[in-house]
Parts: structure tokens; C-alpha cells; sequence
């Protein structure tokens, strides 16, 4: 009798934990280095998101032409079957825009961010307010995706675009705060054809506890919950590290599907 007394608040008890604490909801990320985006990182996105139940809500912030830039996203994503494709509020955003974004964020099962100028992005989300309101419906586990200066401005600190390519110093990459979605790294995108090989190595060589993650265009990352990284699409990503010292480097190439532990910092195989 008392055994099974004992078994029953056992059972008590494990429902209360679960009660309680609640499994932690998956983070998920798409990061898309330019040019095209490999139809295999939308398809899993649009899954992530929900698939036929999803709600993606593309933001333009970063654009020079805001609808054209929309339009061309929308028209991918549309083509694989999501319940709704919408359009945030373009910047800059007044009182009843602001309140407008906040209500899309609430409903939206996922966030894309187009390219254009990531600072852009930041300037907008210098409202402190927003910027958490990304953050934390990251965590609670809505995906977010990004191309180009989308792509940028998902890590802390952000590429701001400034750096001379032809030096290996870091002290002249230009970054400032970005949204800060992948503890511990910095993106860089359309990395091989634009050579910005010395950007990113100088930037890791000063701050050798980040993780460097050069994405070239037609590529993508797929990341999930912030340690397993997947290659996508026709060219490769660069993944470097350095040592504490900052005289070595290390540097992981990955062919499309190759898989990387962001933790143990080493491919899958």
C-alpha cells in the first residue's frame, strides 16, 4: 500500500514539474547570404512556421524600394502554400504603424527580413520596446529568416558594412548592436563573391569568443536552437574560430547539406 502511495505522488509530482516548466520552445533561424534564396531553406521555414497553418510576416525595413522588395519575397513563399503572406508597416513608423507591427508580431507564426542596408533595420529598432518584442518572440519559438542585410542584422554585434577588404584588421569592421537572435556569432553575407574574407577573419582575431559564420550568396543557414547548423542551397559557408591570442585561425568550410555543432564547433559527419 505505501508503494503505491508513494508511485501516486511521484506521478503528482512529475505533472507539477511539467506544469511548471514547460520544455523549452524550439529557436529556429534561416540566414540566407544573398542573391537567390535555395528554395530547400524556404520549403523548411514554411514547415518551421506552421506550413499549411502559417503566418509570415515579411519585413522591409532594409529597402531602398520596400514593395518591390516584398513583392518578390511574397511570391516564394506564396508559391509554397502558407495560410497568409503579409507586409509589416514600412519604416519609418508612426504612432499608429508602430501599434499596427505589434499586433502583426502577436499573430504571426514566423518574421523574414528582406535585404537592403541593415542599419536600416537598427534604426528602427533602436525602439528598445521592439527590439525585445523580436527577441523574445524568438524564444518563445516563432522562426526568424533574413537575406543579405536581413541576414546581418539577425546576430550581436551587427556588420554595419564598413571595412577596408583589403586589411586584415579588426579595429576598422564597422558593427553596432543587432537583434542578437545566435549567442556568441556574427554573420557575413555574400561573402565569397564579395571577398570579404578579411572582414570577418579581422573582426574574429579581436574577439576570439565569437564565432565568425561567412554565408555566400545562393546559400543559407539553417539553425536550430542555437547549436545545429545546417548548409543550404549552390555555393559554401564559412565557419571560423580563433584562438585567445589572436595570432590563429580555424576555419570550417561547409558544401551544401553539411551539417556544424555551433557548441562543439566542429562539422557532423
Amino acid at each position: 500500500m505505501r508503494s503505491k502511495y508513494l508511485a501516486f505522488i511521484a506521478l503528482l509530482a512529475i505533472d507539477w514539474v511539467l506544469l511548471i516548466c514547460p520544455t523549452a520552445a524550439q529557436q529556429r533561424l534561416l540566414v540566407v547570404g544573398g542573391g537567390d534564396r535555395p528554395k530547400e531553406g524556404l520549403e523548411r521555414f514554411v514547415k518551421w512556421a506552421g506550413g499549411p497553418k502559417a503566418r509570415i510576416l515579411i519585413i522591409t525595413w532594409a529597402s531602398g524600394v520596400p514593395e518591390e522588395s516584398f513583392q518578390s519575397i511574397n511570391r516564394e513563399f506564396n508559391a509554397l502554400g502558407p495560410a497568409s503572406v503579409e507586409h509589416a508597416p514600412v519604416a519609418p513608423l508612426d504612432p499608429a504603424e508602430r501599434a499596427e507591427l505589434i499586433g502583426k508580431m502577436k499573430t504571426a507564426t514566423a518574421v523574414f527580413f528582406s535585404g537592403g542596408d541593415q542599419n536600416r533595420i537598427m534604426d528602427v529598432l533602436a525602439d528598445e520596446e521592439l527590439w525585445k518584442l523580436f527577441r523574445e518572440r524568438y524564444g518563445s519559438g516563432m522562426p526568424v529568416g533574413g537575406t543579405s542585410a536581413g541576414a546581418a542584422a539577425l546576430s550581436d554585434p551587427m556588420m554595419t558594412g564598413e571595412a577596408d577588404l583589403k586589411l586584415l584588421d579588426g579595429s576598422k569592421v564597422g558593427v553596432r548592436r543587432g537583434i542578437g537572435l545566435l549567442p556568441g556569432a556574427i554573420f557575413d553575407q555574400h561573402f565569397l563573391v564579395r571577398q570579404r574574407h578579411n572582414r570577418l577573419f579581422g573582426f574574429v582575431l579581436i574577439h576570439p569568443k565569437m564565432l565568425g559564420i561567412g554565408i555566400d550568396e545562393d546559400t543559407a543557414v539553417l539553425i536550430e536552437d542555437n547549436r545545429q547548423l545546417e548548409s543550404a542551397g549552390a555555393s559554401k559557408v564559412l565557419v571560423v574560430e580563433s584562438n585567445d591570442r589572436g595570432d590563429t585561425l580555424k576555419i570550417f568550410v561547409l558544401k551544401p547539406h553539411d551539417k556544424f555543432d555551433l557548441l562543439k564547433r566542429r562539422i557532423e559527419h
